[in-house]
C-alpha cells in the first residue's frame, strides 16, 4: 500500500471567514454535517461557498463502515424538529441546491425515511424553488415502501452510494448488501419517471478496473443516471488503509467510459465526493439537456 501522498492530493485545508460563519450558523441551529462527520477534505471550500451537506437523525450510526469516520453505536431518539432547522439553514444560506443525507438508522421501524420525508417539505415550505437532493442508506429491511414514502414528498434527486465493488463489500461495508444497493435503484424507477438518481463509488480500496467497470453496467442497467468517482482517503485511524492513489488520467478515463454506457452526467476525479460541486453538476447537466433538446 502507498505511503506517501501522491501531489495532486494535496490541499490547502486553511478556512476563512466565510467557512466560519458558515460552520457557526450550523452548529447554532444545532445541526451536523457529513463535511464535519465525515472528516470530509472538501469541508472548508464548501464551507467558503456557503454551502454544506446536513446529515440527518445525530451524529451516531447503526451500522459499521470501515470507510466512514461516523461514530457507530446507539442513537438518540429523533429530534421532530430538526426538519425545520434544516429548513431554516437552507434558508439563511441561501441556498439553490441542498444536499441532505443520514446516517443509518436500523433501529427505527421506517429506518428513517420518514424523517428524509418531513424534511424535504419543511424545505419546500421557506424555499419552493430549492433543488433537493438526498442521499439515503439503503433502506435494507423496508425499501419499497421507504421509496415510496420518500418520492411522495418530490426530492428532485435521489443519491445513494454504491461506495465500492462487491467482492470488497464484507471488508468495506459489511452490513450492507451489493444487490439491495441495485434494488433501491430499480425501486425508484418503478415508481418515478421524473426524479433523477445518482450513485458514487470510492477508489484506491483495492478493486480492478474490470470490477468498476462492471459495478457501472450494474448500476445503469438498475437506473442509475449520475455518477460521482471519487479516491478513498482514510479519515481515521480505525480506517481502513488506502491500496491505491488513483492516477487523475485514471480518473478521466473512467469518464469517458462511463459516459457511453448513459450516464447523463459522470463527475470523476480525486477529490469529488457525492456533494462535492453538487449544485454544478446538476446546473451542466441541465445545460446539456437544454443543448441536446435544441438540436
Amino acid at each position: 500500500m502507498p505511503r506517501r501522498l501522491p501531489e495532486w492530493l494535496k490541499k490547502n485545508l486553511a478556512a476563512g471567514q466565510e467557512a466560519a460563519r458558515t460552520d457557526t450558523l450550523l452548529r447554532g441551529l444545532g445541526l451536523h454535517t457529513i463535511c464535519e462527520s465525515g472528516r470530509c477534505p472538501n469541508r472548508d471550500e464548501c464551507y467558503s461557498q456557503r454551502t454544506a451537506t446536513f446529515m440527518l437523525m445525530g451524529d451516531v450510526c447503526t451500522r459499521s463502515c470501515r470507510f466512514c469516520s461516523v461514530a457507530t453505536g446507539r442513537p438518540e431518539v429523533l429530534d421532530p424538529d430538526e426538519p425545520r432547522r434544516g429548513a431554516e439553514a437552507a434558508r439563511l444560506l441561501g441556498l439553490k441546491h441542498v444536499v441532505v443525507t443520514s446516517v443509518n438508522r436500523d433501529d427505527l421501524e421506517d429506518e428513517g425515511a420518514g424523517h428524509f420525508a418531513r424534511v424535504i417539505r419543511e424545505i419546500r415550505k421557506v424555499s419552493p424553488d430549492i433543488i433537493i437532493e438526498i442521499l439515503t442508506p439503503d433502506f435494507k429491511r423496508t425499501q419499497k415502501s421507504a421509496v415510496e414514502v420518500i418520492l411522495e414528498a418530490r426530492p428532485d434527486i435521489f443519491n445513494h452510494n454504491t461506495e465500492t465493488v462487491p467482492r470488497l463489500y464484507k471488508r468495506v461495508r459489511p452490513q450492507a448488501d451489493y444487490e439491495a444497493t441495485l434494488q433501491i435503484f430499480r425501486e425508484i424507477k418503478n415508481r418515478s419517471r421524473h426524479v433523477l438518481t445518482k450513485s458514487g463509488l470510492m477508489l484506491g480500496l483495492g478493486e480492478t478496473k474490470r470490477e468498476v467497470l462492471e459495478v457501472l453496467r450494474n448500476l445503469r442497467e438498475a437506473g442509475c443516471e449520475i455518477l460521482t468517482l471519487g479516491q478513498y482517503l482514510q479519515s481515521s485511524a480505525l480506517g481502513l488503509p488506502v491500496e491505491e492513489y488513483i492516477h487523475p488520467r485514471t480518473f478521466e478515463e473512467y469518464r469517458e467510459e462511463a459516459l457511453p454506457m448513459g450516464f447523463q452526467w459522470v463527475e470523476s476525479a480525486p477529490f469529488v465526493r457525492s456533494s462535492f460541486h453538487a449544485k454544478e453538476s446538476f446546473e451542466a447537466l441541465k445545460r446539456s439537456l437544454i443543448e441536446i433538446r435544441t438540436i
